[in-house]
Order: structure tokens, then C-alpha cells, then sequence
């Protein structure tokens, strides 16, 4: 795979295998961030768990101080007075059967579905379609307050997730932050990631942490002063 002028410059700024501390880590990737857009700064975690265990999945919310520099598209399933309140919080969609029909088409231009309570009998039957997407309890997607959610969500709440090989990736922001507020956003999710440690999990919990920017090269950041950087919040 080829790169651009820009990339290959980026690269040679930085040490592939080196771990940075997580405050030259932020500092480096804003200065390797030169693309004409606000590039998004991307966080990946490799977790020491069992991924194919149930009981050692990985998953939380949490709300960022200053956002993940997106707003996302909200879809809400829900019927009577919440969904003018769904409506008033920001909500993109609002639908009942007809989202669902939608959905069931392949419409898929949404980042977050939320459903009142009711509603899960009738969004059930896209299990299989929207898979981890699926609006949850768990997740705080499902619940009948979802103007609260929906603002919640708009304010910088983001949900972490890990993947099939134990990575949980998230947004922590854009490039053009100031590096306090990337470290405070990156020091909340590594938090809640913490915390969300199964309790069955043994040995070194984070075990590889890479961040980059969109158009730019991946740093390593140092597992141990990462903790710390949680364990302080």
C-alpha cells in the first residue's frame, strides 16, 4: 500500500516501537496531523482478557469532557409524547414501524439508535440486522426518558465496545483540540475502561494502547503511565 507525501513525512517524526508518554503522544500526533481537514484522533486498547468469553466482555459509556468532536445521528424508536421530546432533544429520526421498515430496507444513516422501553418488542426483530448496534440497557440506549439520552449523547457521551480481538476503539476527539483537553478526554475513557475491568480477567489488563489521527501515523503509548493517567481520575 502506497502513501502520500504528507504520510511518509509524518512517519519519519516518530519512532515506530518507542512508547511515548501519553502527553508527547498527544503533542506528537497534533503536530503529524496535516491534512486540510479537523482530523479526528483515534484511540485503539488492547485488552488482556479472553475475548471469547462472555464473562470477560468489555463494554461501558462514558461522557467526555469536551466531546469526541462529533455530533452523532441519532435515530429514536418511540411512539406518543416522546417523540416530540425525542424531537426537541436533537434527535435526527423518529419513528415507530416505519423506522424499523426503514431500517429493514438498509437504511443505515445513523451512529446511535435509542428505544423506549415499549419499543423493544417491536425493534427486536433486527437483532440479527443491526447486531451490536441494536439499541441497550447496558449501553443506556434503551430507557423512557430518551430526550435525556438523546442530550446525553449529543453532550459527548460515547460507548466503548471491544471487538472480537479485544481491542476497544473510540474517538477521543479532533486535532485541533488543545492537548489539555485531549489528555482529560483520554485520562476519563481510560478510566472507565479500567473500571470496567472483568473481574475474571488476569495479568496485565491494558496491554497495547496506539493512538493516531486520521491521515496520520500510529503511536504507542506507555501501558503503565496510562494507567497511572486513569487511576488519577
Amino acid at each position: 500500500m502506497s502513501h502520500g507525501k504528507r504520510y511518509t513525512a509524518a512517519v519519519a517524526t516518530v519512532e515506530p516501537e518507542r512508547l511515548y508518554s501519553p502527553e508527547e503522544a498527544l503533542a506528537r500526533i497534533k503536530e503529524t496531523a496535516s491534512a486540510k481537514f479537523d482530523e479526528t484522533v483515534d484511540l485503539a486498547i488492547r485488552l488482556g482478557v479472553d475475548a471469547k468469553s462472555g464473562e470477560q466482555v468489555v463494554r461501558g459509556i462514558v461522557t467526555l469532557p469536551h466531546g469526541p468532536g462529533k455530533s452523532p445521528r441519532v435515530a429514536v424508536f418511540a411512539r406518543g409524547e416522546a417523540v416530540t421530546q425525542a424531537q426537541e432533544a436533537g434527535a435526527e429520526v423518529v419513528g415507530a414501524e416505519d423506522l424499523v421498515a426503514k431500517i429493514e430496507a438498509g437504511w443505515k444513516d445513523f451512529d446511535v439508535l435509542v428505544a423506549t422501553r415499549e419499543m423493544m418488542r417491536l425493534v427486536g426483530r433486527l437483532g440479527k440486522r443491526l447486531g451490536p448496534r441494536m439499541p441497550n440497557p447496558k449501553a443506556g440506549t434503551v430507557g423512557d426518558d430518551v430526550a435525556a439520552i438523546v442530550r446525553e449523547l449529543k453532550s459527548g457521551r460515547v460507548q466503548f465496545r471491544m471487538d472480537r480481538g479485544g481491542v476497544v476503539q473510540v474517538p477521543i476527539g479532533r486535532a485541533s483540540y488543545e492537548i489539555p483537553q485531549l489528555r482529560e478526554n483520554l485520562a476519563v475513557l481510560l478510566g472507565a475502561v479500567v473500571r470496567a475491568r472483568p473481574a475474571s480477567a488476569k495479568g496485565q489488563y491494558l496491554r497495547k494502547i496506539s493512538i493516531s489521527a486520521t491521515m496520520g501515523p500510529s503511536l504507542l503509548i506507555d501501558p503503565g503511565q496510562a494507567e497511572a493517567l486513569a487511576e488519577a481520575m
